[in-house]
């Protein structure tokens, strides 16, 4: 299992958290430090939807220039993504097949039967 996301982002903290109180193993892979795969990307969106993964609420999309604001499909936000790692909704926890987007104790309590 991998956990994804930003070290100091506040959910991200929580996701980790939860999931040392739980004694569960996970790798953490820090967008900033350890970049990001293109083809992970695309899973994630594939399996969640890219406008889940997408995440428009975020001070970095209100940062983006207005063209790369308007006419997104998935192809341009996954290169915004690749570009800006922070666009993506966080964390991004990957257990199987199973893609987690944000932290919902209820769901992880659900994916790990606890």
């Amino acid at each position: 299992m991998t956990l994804y996301g930003i070290k100091n982002c506040d959910t991200v903290r929580k996701a980790r958290k939860w999931i040392e109180t739980h004694q569960l193993p996970v790798n953490f892979h820090d967008f900033r430090e350890d970049g990001l795969a293109e083809k992970d990307l695309q899973h994630w969106c594939q399996i969640a939807g890219w406008e889940t993964v997408f995440n428009k609420r975020s001070t970095s999309f209100r940062a983006l220039s207005d063209a790369d604001k308007t006419n997104i499909d998935q192809a341009k936000a996954i290169k915004l993504m690749l570009t800006h790692p922070t666009l993506i909704k966080r964390p991004v926890l990957v257990v199987g097949e199973q893609v987690l987007l944000g932290f919902n104790e209820a769901e992880y309590k659900k994916v790990f039967s606890l």
